[in-house]
């Protein structure tokens, strides 16, 4: 017993000379939580947090863009390798542009420009991740699901009405219209179509989305919860970007049979 706590002293002592604990002591992880309809100013350490965990995903996105047109035999795997793809590289496009102003600018109209694209990309990003299951897989010609190409999108609209009328005004119900936003669309898609490929990595995706929803509710409660959302995002983004690579746009021979 006394051996293991010498050895352990001695651990803590090697981690100490390369770890500046007293530094991090003194860092401002977050700030006090806003009152009510009112926006919440990241500390220092957050801005950066913000900035880096979705500016990571920008080249990354163009990336994989570019790999499902590569990919792409068909007008339906192009159109959506467009569609999809745009939605994706502007997603963190814009995401790391606005995070960049804000901690640069702090106030002012193209900060309040940015935050409302910002917050109007998460309903197209949400249409345009749906796009290519719901133009490429084959759906049922009867019933919500077959559909739902265009129901995605004119919820998408009336979100972004919503989000530019009521800007930062009522949080919650914001948060819930992205929820149903990302769920309501699926729900026929699993009832009329159950057991397609990639089914288990779109449940994982969205799972993911939903546990990181937490984080994006908890600034000023949790230190950089905005980027630990914004992780959770990059996770949920790649699990169904891999799903849509692999079971839309396979490698040996092109899908059969799909109209458009």
């Amino acid at each position: 017993m006394i051996e293991n706590d010498s050895t352990l002293q001695q651990c803590m002592v090697f981690i100490s000379r390369f770890v500046p604990w007293q530094q991090l002591r003194s860092v401002k992880w977050k700030n006090e939580k806003p009152p009510p309809k009112q926006a919440y100013i990241p500390t220092e350490i957050e801005h950066i947090a913000n900035v880096l965990t979705h500016a990571v995903g920008v080249l990354p996105s163009i990336a994989a863009t570019l790999k499902l047109w590569e990919r792409s035999h068909c007008n339906a795997q192009k159109l959506s390798a467009i569609v999809y793809g745009a939605t994706l590289v502007f997603l963190f496009g814009i995401s790391t542009s606005f995070h960049c102003v804000f901690y640069s600018i702090r106030k002012g109209v193209l900060k309040d420009f940015l935050h409302r694209c910002d917050r109007a990309m998460i309903y197209i990003f949400i249409a345009g991740s749906y796009f290519p299951w719901l133009t490429i897989q084959h759906l049922p010609d009867e019933g919500w699901s077959c559909s739902m190409k265009w129901i995605v999108w004119i919820l998408a609209i009336l979100g972004i009405i919503y989000q530019q009328v009521f800007h930062e005004r009522y949080k919650m119900l914001e948060t819930v219209f992205y929820l149903v936003m990302g769920i309501f669309p699926a729900l026929p898609i699993v009832t009329e179509h159950y057991g397609f490929d990639g089914m288990i990595q779109l449940k994982i995706g969205g799972i993911l989305y939903v546990i990181g929803i937490v984080f994006f509710k908890s600034d000023g409660s949790i230190p950089c919860a905005h980027a630990i959302w914004h992780v959770f995002v990059i996770l949920a983004a790649s699990v169904h970007y891999f799903a849509i690579l692999h079971n839309l746009y396979p490698l040996k021979l092109p899908l059969e049979n799909v109209e458009f």
